[in-house]
């Protein structure tokens, strides 16, 4: 069998966040699922939202892809790897289609992904037109696919907007207003999926409508039209099994969600045995060696997080007995003495860390981030409301893409006996030997 896999994959951007693209991406692996076919989707950036909706969507995990944060060869082996088990591969772009360094479109190009541009055309007739073509040859050698208008107000508006596309060839189609077919959205991005009874329905409205479109119409003969090779990447180092023996507790709830199934696989590899809780539901931890509370919505569920008073004890006995704790983000904020939300209200923590986090109304921190340790860098970001005073000793900050920490810069790392702290949210593939650092008492 040839190294190099040819399967048909698009990669749905747009010209700016709010335009539609998660729905779309959903909608179409919902809609090519449904048929029977083989769907893998991925999404760029750091996003831990999105990729809910589309596992949902297509019943596979969802991975990030960034050449920064995951790298070029593990996002070309993860291509290749979907490539051998799907008959379609869908790669949700991030912010505008040239936002970003590295950028959805500098992705395109580099593995020869086609674009479909999604655009919310409600507020504009020719323009739209403009703006596709603009799209498309802002950058000499972007691979292209097409173009679908979103929210269109009526079959009269889509034609108009049909009208304006500089190649018919390229027009897939468009998607008429309907609240009915948006995802419910709050503070940090879109809600859970999992946290929606009507989930489902609400994908299979969507790809109901999509349907009607000229690009949901597409048989396996017209999707090969967008076809792209993806060789097999060279063979990566063997992960030494750091972790053997290990039994890492890992919260997974409403409250503790943001969780990259890539982190999970890493784990495992490393030879560790996953045990998840709910911080919320149970009354203690299960027997670990090593905890992990990862990022999630602490400040929605405070009230319950400060009533689990056998939780509360759980933890307590775990950091007491010297076990490695690795907290990021509102994995940190619950083991602080005090959460305040947005609205004022105070609630009593573990207290595990001394300190309070307090919510605000805007973000605080936003982008790529990278934390040096000495058993290596791991690379990932921070995306929080919320501002922590604490004066638990910081013995590390991260620092931006390409630059290095500074006493007064980037995300604090903090440590107390064998438990971290941190708003970083890591990306564990960019250095397994820093992850696994993390769950050992040894932990650098």
């Amino acid at each position: 069998m040839s190294d190099t896999i040819s399967r048909p994959a698009l990669l749905i951007a747009a010209p700016a966040s709010g335009q539609g693209k998660t729905t779309i991406t959903a909608a179409l692996a919902r809609l090519h699922t449904r048929q029977g076919r083989r769907v893998r989707v991925f999404k760029c950036g750091p996003d831990f939202l999105d990729p809910y909706w589309h596992q949902l969507a297509s019943g596979a995990p969802v991975y990030q892809l960034d050449l920064w944060m995951t790298g070029e060869e593990d996002a070309r082996a993860r291509l290749h790897d979907a490539a051998r088990e799907a008959d379609l591969i869908l790669i949700e772009g991030v912010m505008g289609l040239f936002d970003g360094e590295p950028s959805a479109a500098d992705l395109a190009q580099r593995f020869g992904l086609p674009v479909m541009a999604v655009i919310d055309a409600s507020a504009m007739a020719g323009t739209f037109g403009a703006l596709a073509y603009g799209l498309q040859h802002y950058r000499p050698g972007l691979p292209w696919a097409g173009v679908l208008a979103n929210r269109a107000a009526s079959e009269r508006h889509a034609g108009m907007l049909a009208a304006g596309v500089a190649d018919p060839a390229h027009w897939l189609g468009a998607l008429l207003r309907n609240p009915a077919l948006s995802l419910p959205e709050r503070h940090l991005g879109l809600t859970v999926a999992t946290e929606l009874s009507d989930a489902m329905a609400r994908l299979d409205a969507a790809a109901d409508a999509l349907q009607t479109t000229p690009l949901g119409q597409m048989d396996d003969a017209a999707l090969q039209r967008w076809a792209v090779p993806f060789p097999a990447p060279e063979v990566a180092e063997a992960m030494p099994p750091l972790l053997e023996g290990l039994k890492v507790a890992v919260a997974r709830d409403a409250a503790f969600c943001f969780i990259y199934q890539a982190n999970l696989d890493t784990l495992r590899v490393l030879g560790a045995e996953l045990a998840f809780f709910s911080p919320l539901a149970d009354d203690g931890l299960p027997p670990c060696d090593a905890l992990w509370l990862p990022g999630g919505y602490p400040e929605l569920h405070a009230e319950a997080l400060a009533g689990n008073r056998g939780m509360r004890a759980s933890v307590h006995a775990h950091v007491a007995a010297g076990k490695p704790v690795w907290a990021e983000c509102g994995g940190m904020m619950a083991l602080l003495d005090l959460l305040v939300t947005a609205d004022g209200a105070a609630y009593p923590m573990w207290g595990v860390m001394p300190g309070t986090a307090t919510m605000g109304k805007r973000l605080a921190a936003l982008g790529p981030q990278q934390l040096a340790l000495e058993s290596g860098t791991l690379r990932g970001h921070t995306f929080h409301y919320s501002t922590t005073a604490s004066n638990a000793p910081v013995v590390a900050r991260t620092s931006r893409p390409r630059t290095t920490a500074s006493p007064d810069a980037g995300e604090a790392l903090y440590r107390f006996g064998a438990a971290q702290a941190s708003y970083f949210h890591a990306w564990f593939p960019s250095s397994p030997r820093a992850a696994a650092s993390l769950f050992m008492r040894s932990a650098t």
